[in-house]
């Protein structure tokens, strides 16, 4: 086991890589958040209607699933630190523009160049665990990194309310893309990728796995990705997790106030609850696939299991929310889904970090990524249309539930054999 311990420098690495990560994926998720928490003044200065309101939440989503592809490439070949820095600089610029637009069409460009952005930022995450923890650390690893999005989503909602009622809704955007550049700097200025490191023969031997390989992913090999059912089981899970996730995401702030008649001023802090619930449930999962793979279990099953498990648990509260009107009931309900899609998530990512070779982490993951966020597109917009249509959200959570349920069972027959490029 001594050859599994990593040295003091690599873990002094470790601590700044994913406290940088945290930092950037807060403020990652955040950022996403400022169109939702500022829409109910929003969308009566520019005369939205919630349909409109739908389409514009959902141009990120598109972009950044979009964008996923490329970037997973260009990290694979370029390394984390270059297109973590650059991806948080430019999503940052789409921030302060998005405190300057006049009407819808100017909004969704500034929309569009936040998903351009941050379709780096969680791909490079995997692929910094990859580059730099042993695939037995790789789950609480990535259960931290993951924890940032559901904590960026906690913090958000009661730091971006207070902003928009003191400071306008334009000085929000304003100030959080001015946070954003801030750290990007810091982000080039403090990681290392590993072959920027001269590390010594049993740091190289600690993260072997990690480590550049002679040949860099090519085009083709991404394309051998898809041959694999694993791939597809990948994806179909994903696709139904983000759905739900995204119903919450974008509408939470207007299901409270619309659905459950709670005021403007108190949603910011009962809608942060079930985040930090989010936030419990990655680290927890985080530590369970780890738990599992030195328990015995293969590192698919290792992620698998506690995977699946969460996804039938997010279909039944789903159903369960649903099916009440009370604001206690729905916000249990609600953070216990929240515990549990931030599970799906850090057990999906980190799945992506031990079924491939290290090379195609981002590779994979991005693709994985890519058809997660067409199902988190989609969500805004189905459910300001079927809210919009029959006055209620009840139907379009009926909508998740059967999603989720049915890529809970797509991973759960699919997921089974690791992806070997050259193997197919």
């Amino acid at each position: 086991m001594a050859d599994l311990i990593a040295s003091n420098r690599i873990k002094r690495v470790q601590v700044t890589a994913l406290a940088l990560l945290m930092i950037s994926g807060a403020i990652n998720y955040v950022d996403r958040a400022t169109l939702a928490v500022g829409m109910p003044l929003i969308r009566p200065e520019l005369g939205l209607s919630l349909t409109q309101s739908g389409v514009l939440l959902s141009a990120f989503l598109w972009t950044y699933a979009v964008s996923q592809l490329p970037a997973g490439v260009m990290i694979d070949r370029w390394g984390a630190r270059i297109m973590l820095s650059v991806g948080l600089g430019l999503w940052s610029l789409a921030q302060v523009l998005g405190g300057l637009v006049h009407n819808f069409t100017q909004f969704i460009g500034a929309r569009v160049l936040l998903g351009m952005g941050e379709s780096a930022q969680f791909p490079s995450c995997a692929r910094v665990v990859a580059d730099w923890f042993h695939p037995r650390e790789r789950g609480l690893a990535t259960g931290f990194w993951n924890s940032s999005s559901s904590l960026g989503s906690a913090i958000a909602l009661p730091l971006l309310t207070f902003l928009m009622l003191n400071f306008g809704w334009r000085w929000m955007f304003a100030i959080m893309g001015i946070a954003g550049l801030v750290v990007a700097i810091a982000i080039y200025w403090l990681h290392r990728n590993p072959a920027e490191v001269e590390l010594t023969p049993p740091e190289r031997e600690y993260l072997a796995d990690g480590l550049p390989k002679a040949s860099k992913v090519t085009w083709g090999d991404w394309g051998r990705l898809f041959c694999f059912p694993t791939t597809w089981g990948m994806i179909g899970g994903y696709f139904g997790a983000m759905y739900v996730l995204w119903i919450y995401t974008a509408w939470l702030p207007q299901y409270l106030e619309l659905e459950l008649h709670v005021t403007v001023a108190k949603t910011g802090w009962i809608a942060s609850i079930p985040y930090i619930c989010g936030v419990v449930g990655s680290l927890v999962t985080g530590r369970i696939c780890d738990l599992l793979l030195r328990s015995g279990f293969s590192p698919i099953a290792s992620r698998k299991i506690p995977l699946v498990i969460a996804m039938f648990g997010v279909a039944l509260l789903t159903l369960l929310t649903a099916n009440t009107s009370n604001v206690t009931l729905a916000i249990t309900y609600i953070s216990g889904t929240l515990f549990l899609l931030y599970s799906i998530a850090c057990a999906a990512w980190t799945m992506a970090t031990v079924v491939a070779p290290s090379r195609y982490t981002a590779s994979l993951s991005t693709i994985q990524n890519f058809f997660g966020y067409l199902g988190a597109a989609l969500a805004p917009i189905a459910t300001g249309w079927i809210a919009q249509e029959t006055g209620s959200f009840r139907n379009a959570l009926l909508v998740g539930a059967a999603l989720v349920l049915t890529g809970a069972i797509i991973h759960l027959v699919l997921v089974r054999k690791p992806v070997v490029v050259g193997a197919a």
